[in-house]
């Protein structure tokens, strides 16, 4: 668990490198904005996701309109989009809302 009790982290440009691709454990990216609808529909699934997976998975939230180096270095078009990170690439996108049982389903193949 991360400051204040928080089960996700934040993601900069900054912590990048050490957070999510240094990381033993695989890292869920969420890319959200303040703006995106969609994005805030998310937000509770992926808090959901950070509490049910636990010491397996964690889970970090980037601001997609604070960290655009990040977005263009992986690709990202579109929010929100979340990249699973395993042992530093990416092994996983989700675009899009989606409900939580087709991302766990698409999550739970890249977990032990």
């Amino acid at each position: 668990m991360d400051k204040e009790g928080q089960l996700t982290f934040e993601v900069t440009t900054e912590n990048f490198k050490t957070e999510v691709l240094q990381s033993e454990v695989p890292v869920l990216i969420d890319f959200w904005a303040e703006w995106c609808g969609p994005c805030k529909m998310i937000a509770p699934i992926v808090d959901e996701l950070a509490a049910d997976y636990g010491e397996r998975l964690r889970v970090g939230k980037l601001d997609a309109d604070a960290h655009q180096s990040i977005l263009r270095q992986y690709g990202v078009m579109a929010i929100p989009t979340l990249i699973l990170f395993k042992n530093g690439e990416p092994a996983l996108r989700v675009q899009g809302f989606q409900p939580k049982a087709k991302i766990v389903k698409q999550l739970e193949g890249h977990l032990n």
